[in-house]
């Protein structure tokens, strides 16, 4: 197997990163700005630590699914998975994607203990209920990998747009409890880290703080029908769940704004790793959790470097079982997600399923 690449965001790549999302309607930011060092609240771009490299690996994906009856994994509600199998999912997903020898080593190839580290779940879905967010059993295995990888507690915070959605994910809610020192906080679309930046049509948009105050974020979205773009995954909830102003940029299937959100250096300099919680499915009625008849539970933890090629894969799975319970494909329904492959144009990650090596096994 090809080794994976490591990716470093140079001042050079950052600029053509800006140039790019220029060309299809960003304003980039100037050179000095783009050499603005992370330590500054509210700088666009990130620098990882003195000699950290993140690791960057394109058009790979890895996913592990549980073995058996995957009721069986899940606590007795059907909502949530059981903590034990949450660790085993993610520790086997990392190892599997890195090599590396265990759950702890695998983070340090992303994360290096300097970092201030942002973990960005989705919970629209779970507002009302917890019935359908990332759930707190991933979070807290996720938290307990970047504590082990050196990440002082202080220096963790998960964050969400607003209270409902955190408290969906069952974040620092009643029972669920992460590590002590870790923080959980959200943004309200009012607690922005950036002045207005021109993203697309005239349309300004400010990234909020908990985004911009770290150095490095791991995104934890899920697989879901989404009434307006199709999809929503791993772009969107980056892109919509750290702006301002997200209902700003649905119009036309929020296609070609999702990608240009993301494309934006605030974003690329800092996220580095996507971990999905695949332990259910929707493929329809999302984003919110209306049509429990098309959901299934789907036992399953992804891990990749590349949102577009995550979202790709993901996009073909909901198609597939909406195709298979008789309903209409994306394209039929007026809401296909071509925002995909215009991240995939601008060059953040790839879009061709042939292209994409996904490795699955079962444990």
């Amino acid at each position: 197997m090809k080794e994976p690449e490591s990716r470093s965001m140079t001042r050079r790549q950052l600029v053509q990163g800006a140039a790019a999302a220029a060309g299809v309607g960003i304003v980039g930011t100037t050179l000095p700005v783009l050499e603005a060092r992370a330590e500054s609240a509210g700088s666009l771009v990130a620098t990882p630590p003195a000699g950290f490299v993140p690791w960057y690996v394109p058009g790979k994906v890895t996913r592990v699914t549980a073995k058996g009856d995957l009721k069986a994994t899940m606590q007795p509600n059907q909502l949530w998975p059981k903590l034990e199998v949450a660790r085993r999912l993610l520790e086997k997903a990392m190892t599997t994607f890195t090599g590396a020898p265990n759950v702890a080593e695998a983070m340090k190839r992303f994360i290096h203990p300097s970092d201030t580290v942002a973990i960005k779940p989705n919970g629209i879905g779970a507002k009302i209920g917890a019935t359908f967010g990332t759930n707190y059993e991933l979070v807290l295995a996720v938290v307990e990998a970047v504590i082990k990888a050196g990440v002082p507690p202080a220096k963790i915070n998960v964050f969400e747009q607003y209270p409902t959605y955190l408290q969906g994910c069952r974040i620092n809610a009643g029972k669920w409890k992460l590590p002590e020192g870790v923080r959980s906080e959200t943004h309200d679309n009012n607690k922005m880290g950036t002045r207005d930046l021109l993203i697309y049509q005239g349309i300004k948009t400010r990234y909020c703080r908990a985004l911009t105050e770290a150095t490095a974020v791991i995104n934890m979205p899920l697989i879901k029908d989404h009434g307006i773009c199709g999809y929503t995954g791993a772009l969107k909830n980056i892109t919509h769940g750290c702006t301002s102003n997200p209902s700003d940029f649905h119009a036309h299937m929020a296609s070609p704004q999702i990608a240009l959100l993301y494309n934006h250096p605030v974003v690329r300099s800092r996220v580095r790793l996507h971990i999905t919680d695949g332990f259910k499915l929707m493929y329809d009625g999302g984003p919110l959790d209306r049509n429990k008849k098309a959901q299934i539970l789907h036992g399953s933890v992804y891990v990749a470097t590349d949102p577009v090629a995550l979202d790709a894969v993901g996009t073909k799975l909901v198609e597939d079982l909406r195709t298979s319970h008789g309903m209409p494909n994306f394209a039929k329904s007026m809401r296909e997600p071509r925002y995909i492959k215009t991240a995939g144009e601008l060059g953040l990650g790839v879009f061709d399923l042939n292209q994409i090596r996904m490795q699955s096994l079962q444990i």
